[in-house]
């Protein structure tokens, strides 16, 4: 089995970038508390089953019509998700309600395919529990969203992240590391993206000045340190620690905790990062709002805590400055707030460089800092 990720993974991680799209604007449309929570309930369940898509492809390969015939019927639910998200809490619960369902199925056919005993007694204790979390989304998207949808879907992310603790997941999979890893290097690449579009949306219409090309190189400066956060050694220490683990169970119960769950806080920080830099690009010289100082500045510290989370999981660096930037990023607000967007979104990289300079007693090559 080729340990490296197919062009056909890749062809599925394009319908991700439409639902990071689609989460950052609807976060931006509502950049309050209600508005997080939705994004943060909508994410999480995604997550979860994008998740497990990462799980099918690392156990089974997908070698034959059929196969890639239900990976595109598992595709075609994520565009629905994605399509349904702006109006998710609206009248578009129902839409996506379905393409969770029709996603969730998929799942569980595809990984039925996988090979081995241990394999198919996992999925018979998991396939109901994954079924009623879909289930709880269907009819939370068929019931008013206040309070329903939201009791729903809360619910439904309580039960998957209970899920492998209800039933010891670990015993039926065995992770090819270096697949595994790259397929979540390549979601956090993704994520990145969106970055990068928000700045594009937000410059939709407005006057090519100096302030506009200050605030867009500033974003995209941003999002190039948390891309080196990431990629700058902690990529490689992940798979080098995963081959370490040689007891298969390990192995995955490391993947599950290091790459399903600290993930998640990664994910939701590029999203209100993102959103932070949209709304700055928009009036970049401006007094910032709190919302959107917030979503700038917390959506780093939400990206730095989920590393650290990452690292404790597989023992791959240390934490402090990493704890120590995400409270340096939130500290950045007053200025987003008394002098202006522009001026938060230059101080965040100069808070990520200190960070990367502390943590390895140096500054940092521009390809990246050495792990070691």
């Amino acid at each position: 089995m080729n340990d490296r990720v197919s062009t056909l993974e890749l062809f599925f991680d394009l319908v991700f970038v439409f639902t990071i799209t689609q989460l950052t604007t609807s976060l931006v449309e509502g950049m309050n508390a209600a508005g997080l929570l939705r994004v943060l309930l909508m994410l999480a369940v995604i997550w979860w089953m994008y998740a497990g898509y990462a799980w099918v492809t690392n156990t089974v390969v997908i070698d034959n019509t059929l196969r890639r015939f239900m990976l595109i019927i598992g595709m075609s639910g994520f565009l629905l998700i994605g399509l349904a998200i702006p109006k998710a809490f609206g009248d578009a619960g129902v839409a996506f309600g379905v393409g969770y369902l029709v996603v969730n199925l998929v799942h569980t056919f595809l990984l039925a395919k996988g090979q081995g005993p241990r394999l198919k007694q996992v999925m018979l204790r998991l396939a109901p529990l994954n079924l009623a979390s879909a289930l709880l989304v269907l009819a939370g998207g068929l019931l008013p969203a206040e309070p329903w949808r939201y009791v729903l879907w809360l619910a439904a992310v309580v039960l998957q992240m209970s899920t492998p603790y209800l039933h010891r997941v670990e015993q039926g999979f065995a992770i090819r590391s270096e697949h595994f890893v790259e397929r979540h290097g390549l979601v956090v690449i993704i994520a990145l993206g969106e970055s990068v579009i928000a700045i594009g949306v937000g410059a939709a219409g407005l006057p090519i000045n100096v302030p506009l090309v200050a605030a867009a190189v500033l974003g995209l400066t941003l999002a190039y340190h948390l891309w080196w956060a990431y990629f700058g050694g902690d990529d490689t220490a992940a798979e080098h620690a995963m081959e370490h683990l040689t007891n298969p169970a390990t192995r995955a119960r490391a993947a599950l905790n290091g790459f399903g769950y600290a993930h998640l806080p990664m994910l939701l920080g590029i999203v209100c990062m993102s959103a932070g830099v949209k709304k700055a690009i928009g009036h970049p010289t401006d007094h910032a709002y709190l919302s959107g100082a917030l979503a700038l500045a917390g959506g780093v510290a939400l990206f730095l805590l989920g590393e650290v989370w990452f690292r404790r999981v597989l023992r791959i660096g240390t934490l402090r400055w990493r704890v120590l930037g995400a409270v340096a990023a939130l500290c950045t607000v007053p200025v987003g707030l008394t002098v202006s967007a522009l001026a938060q979104l230059a101080l965040l990289p100069v808070v990520m460089a200190v960070m990367f300079t502390l943590e390895y007693g140096r500054i940092p090559r521009l390809s990246g800092p050495d792990p070691h």
